[in-house]
């Protein structure tokens, strides 16, 4: 591929998935004046018969290039397929299998875009000669004088903000990152699809986990590593067996259903207990704590935190945030403690700090304390 020249803002690599919310991006930052070039990442492989499927909601395969190309060619730019396919197999893939095997619950999504999003394809954009990296995220990003920071902030429609899934982004990354769609509604941007006449204006969004179009895990995990189907017991908070489990991934903390266990009260999972390969069940007032411990902290708006500071944390996506407090342990490990209590705390998730609509930072949840 050879380099463009400029257009009066810069070039820009729009990472293009064939879906609605990209294709407009793209859009956007054409009318505004960049110059453009749509990139789609090749992450793995799908059966064609499945990415024929009228009902496919992933945004990955066959089908999703396709209607990339498609687009590309209506907004009348260049666009390239890169093959990421080992990078992702390796960094987001055999992580999500290696997770649930030690008992963790992991979000790939959050993984994708720190390592082949913002990491591999932000490298390969600046290599081609790009000034920025655009994709259809709903976030904000905006710089900071007072800090001489970058901040990440949440998009205007807060119905859409995906700010949670892009806490690991770093200072370099959000300085050469666009994320034009931050401004708009959903509503807004299929509208804009509608008047760009792009073949995709009423294309479904995407599911989570692109690369389980069936969302079937247990399926998918026991045809990778088939190792961690073994049986095991399900006890009580105090340590009396009451059942048995045909694998640990097919539980996740917080869950009711599967266990098969008649009880007088209905039963939730407490923990999932890889070194044992147990299941501890309980009540549903058991899922309270008041604490977590994350690791792997990332820091946006501060670069570092040296005391206790008051922020609003959210521990899973779908999720209200919550007052806190985050108190240092060392340089990426803090303890989160909620003013009221949270139910659910899941190891291998992330917990992402607010301040207001700046995302703080955020880090993976360790283990529930208290």
């Amino acid at each position: 591929m050879t380099k463009k020249s400029k257009g009066p803002k810069g070039l820009v690599a729009a990472a293009m998935s064939g879906g609605v919310d990209s294709s407009v991006a793209a859009a956007l930052l054409k009318e505004e004046g960049f110059d453009v070039i749509g990139i789609t990442m090749n992450l793995f492989s799908l059966p064609k018969e499945v990415c024929l499927s009228e009902d496919l909601r992933s945004c990955c395969g066959w089908k999703a290039q396709e209607d990339a190309s498609r687009v590309a060619k209506i907004l009348g730019i260049p666009h390239y397929i890169v093959d990421f396919r080992r990078e992702f197999e390796e960094s987001v893939i055999a992580d999500f299998c290696r997770e649930y095997g030690l008992g963790r619950t992991p979000n790939p999504c959050i993984r994708c875009n720190q390592f082949i999003k913002f990491g591999l394809l932000l490298d390969r954009a600046k290599r081609l000669g790009a000034d920025f990296v655009a994709t259809g995220h709903y976030a904000r990003t905006a710089f900071d004088t007072g800090s001489n920071r970058w901040l990440l902030k949440k998009a205007l429609d807060a119905a859409k903000d995906q700010s949670y899934f892009l806490y690991p982004l770093t200072q370099d990354e959000l300085s050469g990152t666009l994320f034009p769609l931050g401004g708009w509604t959903k509503t807004e941007i299929r509208r804009l699809a509608a008047r760009y006449e792009l073949p995709v204006a009423r294309k479904p969004e995407s599911q989570e986990i692109c690369f389980i179009p069936d969302q079937d895990y247990p399926r998918f995990l026991k045809e990778r590593v088939p190792e961690v189907f073994r049986p095991g017991p399900i006890v009580d908070l105090g340590g009396k067996t009451i059942g048995e489990h045909n694998g640990i991934v097919h539980f996740t903390v917080g869950q009711r259903r599967g266990m098969g266990i008649a009880a007088p009260h209905p039963l939730y999972v407490i923990e999932v207990d890889a070194e044992r390969n147990t299941i501890v069940a309980g009540k549903n007032e058991d899922l309270y704590a008041s604490r977590l411990e994350a690791s792997d902290v990332n820091w946006i708006s501060i670069e570092k935190l040296e005391e206790p500071k008051a922020i609003r944390a959210k521990i899973r996506s779908t999720q209200a945030e919550s007052r806190a407090k985050i108190v240092p342990q060392d340089s990426k490990t803090v303890l989160v403690e909620f003013e009221k209590l949270q139910r659910a705390v899941t190891p291998g998730q992330a917990v992402v700090f607010y301040d207001d609509d700046t995302v703080v930072g955020g880090g993976i949840i360790v283990r529930a304390l208290d």
